[in-house]
């Protein structure tokens, strides 16, 4: 993949990237609203969050042309903290959680990104789908028939819309009909207005109201580090998606410090944490924008389509919000997925399941992409463990046998390691042909001194060679035999 200059990240496509980012900040307010829904929190600490995120973002971040803001997936992290403590505590976790995600780029962990199997990541995108989902039925229950109604057809203009234009964003389009029924019908369903106040000025910074203290630190601080993870995960994945889509490398330490510097602006500025949002940003691309100009105009078009047009904003109902939220875990699951669970190695679709059920068992898709990786990690482990192979030969004649060693030793085959030699032989010779073999920690180090002492205590000499540089340090570093890597090893 090549590399961007500033110009092209910035200039190289002027009136794509500025109609772009038009179409994504019209996509994007009823996605703000109804992120703030799904946390409990006002709707402008949403809004406020869509603007300031995506515009430090575009400036900061490390991936030109995608869109961050609000998301679902934070949203389901800090609903129960607005609930328990209130927003000014949610805006310090903001603020706390972006130190965090600042720290990582710096110190280099947006490379750990590639330890994150394709499996776990399904299971993220699908259990985040179902989260979102879950968290509309609330909206469904106890309500009258018109709110059904409502819904269906906002579904019905959303997927219906698609098959005739695309030149207006359907989610928009299901908005404002369903807006226009509810006013000229005057039905007596919820509103966004009944959320909360809205912004009628631009956001003025300001420090959370929340105490300074430890204790302060023992609340936020677990919600911070799980928007942190998640919100990286979520951003790098995103990252990775448009990397493949433009040909263009991505700086992921300098994305994850941007997302930090854009979390902790949005919590000074009154906005809820954020990160990549995958929909729109496959809109923003497949709308012609490739630049951080996109981001930049995405976020500030938002603030101001807010401010000048908030009372018809106030208007929307809820109704409509729940089918737009539908529309994003319908499409945000991934359908195939489940046809791959037959086709695809077993241990692939265990840890995709596994995460799936996690998540939505605990509510915390930071929990969920752990448990996911420890268990990719243990099935590798699994599995690279049986790539080891040895054969030997015996010279009858000078009571000598060869063994040629094959494969990885590490803390989950040294076992095997071991059991492959015979230390109970009439030999006066044990020679190791270690050229193709690879010692990865110092479990496989003492391993083959476990090896070594045995054969010595049988009477037995050894000679190790066809050490490769790799083995012959890591062995001279943690071999209890100084000499082992060079020389023949005599029995007492």
């Amino acid at each position: 993949m090549q590399k961007s200059s500033f110009f092209d990240e910035w200039f190289s496509n002027i009136r794509g990237d500025i109609l772009a980012g038009v179409i994504v900040a019209l996509a994007l307010i009823p996605e703000a609203l109804a992120f703030s829904f799904i946390a409990g929190v006002d709707p402008k600490v949403g809004l406020y969050a869509a603007f300031s995120i995506a515009v430090v973002s575009s400036i900061t971040g490390g991936r030109p042309a995608m869109i961050s803001a609000a998301t679902g997936s934070v949203a389901l992290i800090i609903v129960s903290l607005a609930k328990s403590h209130g927003v000014e505590y949610v805006l310090a976790a903001g603020i706390l959680a972006g130190a965090l995600q600042f720290c990582a780029g710096t110190i280099g962990l947006g490379s750990l990104m590639s330890f994150v199997s394709r499996s776990v990541i399904t299971g993220f995108v699908n259990s985040l789908a179902i989260l979102i989902f879950l968290a509309q039925l609330p909206q469904l229950r106890h309500v009258s028939l018109y709110v059904y109604a409502m819904v269906l057809g906002g579904l019905s203009i959303i997927y219906i819309l698609p098959r005739f234009t695309k030149s207006l964003p359907a989610p928009l389009v299901c908005i404002i009909v369903l807006t226009a029924i509810s006013l000229i019908f005057h039905l007596k369903v919820r509103t966004v207005g009944d959320m909360g106040s809205f912004p009628d000025k631009l956001p003025v910074p300001m420090f959370p109201s929340v105490p300074i203290s430890f204790r302060t630190l023992e609340i936020i601080l677990p919600y911070s580090i799980a928007v942190a993870v998640v919100g990286l995960l979520e951003s790098l994945m995103t990252a990775s998606i448009v990397d493949d889509f433009t040909h263009i490398e991505s700086d992921r330490n300098r994305e994850c410090r941007g997302q930090g510097i854009a979390n902790i602006v949005a919590g000074v500025l009154g906005g809820m944490p954020g990160c990549a949002m995958i929909g729109q940003t496959v809109v923003n691309l497949q709308s012609g924008g490739r630049g951080r100009l996109s981001t930049f105009v995405a976020g500030a078009s938002l603030l101001m389509l807010v401010l000048f047009a908030g009372q018809w904003v106030r208007q929307i109902p809820m109704a409509a919000l729940v089918a737009v939220m539908i529309m994003v875990s319908i499409s945000t699951f991934s359908w195939r997925s489940i046809l791959n669970v037959r086709t695809h190695p077993k241990s692939a679709s265990i840890v995709m399941v596994t995460t799936v059920v996690v998540v939505v068992a605990t509510g915390n898709l930071a929990i969920g992409v752990l448990v996911g990786v420890v268990l990719s990690s243990l099935f590798f482990a699994s599995e690279t463990r049986q790539m080891l192979f040895i054969r030997s030969s015996l010279d009858e004649q000078k009571r000598e046998r060869s063994y040629f060693v094959q494969g990885q030793v590490f803390f989950a085959s040294s076992e095997d390691f071991v059991a492959n030699f015979d230390f109970t032989e009439a030999l006066q010779c044990a020679r190791l042909d270690l050229s193709d073999v690879r010692f990865w920690d110092i479990t496989a180090v003492e391993a083959l001194d476990k090896v070594v002492e045995k054969f010595r205590q049988s009477g037995i000499s050894v000679q190790v060679t066809g050490l490769t540089d790799e083995n012959s340090t890591m062995i001279k570093k943690y071999s209890m035999y100084e000499d082992l890597p060079s020389a023949k090893v005599s029995p007492r």
